[in-house]
């Protein structure tokens, strides 16, 4: 049950459509940008993937050293202790390592469809040990005194939720990491809710437990707590894998509307929605039993990592939700859905 009506001018965004934005590298993939509209114009913040170009026989991959430079770390594909079986993570003597490098990159666009560069609008590039592997996957909510920008932070000691705020897109200021390893997929609520903040928030447990959604309560969008696990992993179904938030929950007359990704064994990405309840979003009203929104095209099919539809930026205008996702985690897409047709079918 796929209710997406996707952009006929898919993809929208190829990794050749950008320069690299670190000497020395190529861009790899463009990945799940976060959304939000700001002077007039739809932005997208990109997560952008850079590596070196790649030589016979070897894998090379760029990482942030001790002194905060970019270095770059090579092995033999015939290695012993190599084990690069996964396109995106690599292990070497037992570390772990990100084939590439990601950053944060500014497009905006007049139409919502063509995409540009603006002058004078800085990439967010990683900084500190916390995240000497790069920056990933962006959350931008809109608030009432500016932005707030959740993302993944990523380095040896783990991967966790970063918070920066701007107004203007051109000065942060870094909050540091808000939720600890392993934490990603962090969503914050748009407006209070009984004058606290709230956020979705996906911490991971592989041995006991999973990777499940969960809610969080704040005073100040730093510190979280009465932390509870709205959605978990559902055995056979499309979910089975793993479950995400997506971008901010939208406000309906129904409840908290909140788009969500779902991965079952075989790593297939889909989309679904969760309705909370409009007062106490830990209380889950409904759930999508099938998708409304799976891998159908070609270029959601095949790229760098294939059967992939992942979405964390959308906008709302009336009943309509405009949403940019990372197809095939190479490529940027659009599609749009309807608040009314998804409620419709929650049951």
């Amino acid at each position: 049950m796929d209710i997406a009506k996707r952009f006929p001018q898919n993809p929208l965004l190829r990794p050749a459509d950008l320069k690299p934005g670190i000497k020395g590298m190529e861009i790899t993939c463009l990945l799940n940008p976060g959304v939000f509209r700001y002077n007039g114009k739809v932005w997208l913040l990109l997560r952008v993937a850079e590596r070196p170009a790649q030589v016979e026989g070897k894998i090379s991959f760029p990482v942030y050293n001790s002194k905060g430079e970019i270095e770059i770390l090579s092995f033999g594909k015939d290695d012993p202790d190599l084990d690069a079986s996964d396109p995106r993570v690599i292990n070497y003597k037992k570390k772990d390592y990100l084939t590439t490098l990601s950053y944060l990159r500014l497009v905006c666009s007049d139409d919502g469809i063509r995409f540009y560069e603006p002058e004078g609008y800085p990439p967010i590039f990683g900084k500190g040990e916390l995240e000497t592997f790069g920056i990933e996957d962006c959350r931008v909510a809109t608030m009432d005194d500016g932005f707030s920008l959740t993302f993944t932070e990523v380095s040896e000691f783990g991967v966790g939720v970063g918070l920066i705020r701007t107004g203007d897109w051109k000065n942060f200021t870094r909050e540091g990491m808000i939720f600890p390893p392993h934490n990603k997929d962090c969503a914050i609520f748009e407006e209070k809710i009984n004058g606290k903040y709230y956020a979705l928030h996906r911490p991971s447990s592989p041995e006991l437990g999973g990777n499940y959604i969960w809610v969080a309560e704040s005073p100040d969008m730093i510190h979280w707590g009465r932390h509870k696990c709205i959605a978990t992993s559902r055995p056979d179904m499309w979910d089975s894998a793993r479950v995400g938030a997506g971008a901010a929950p939208i406000r309906t007359e129904k409840g908290w509307l909140e788009i969500y990704h779902g991965a079952n064994k075989d790593h297939r990405y889909c989309l679904g929605a969760l309705l909370l309840d409009i007062n106490d979003p830990t209380k889950v009203l409904a759930r999508s039993t099938e998708p409304i929104m799976e891998p159908l095209q070609p270029y959601e099919q095949t790229g760098f990592f294939g059967n992939v539809v992942f979405t964390n930026g959308h906008y709302i205008d009336g009943d309509t939700i405009y949403m940019y996702y990372g197809a095939s985690d190479e490529v940027i897409c659009g599609a749009s859905l309807s608040v009314s047709e998804i409620l419709s079918t929650l049951i």
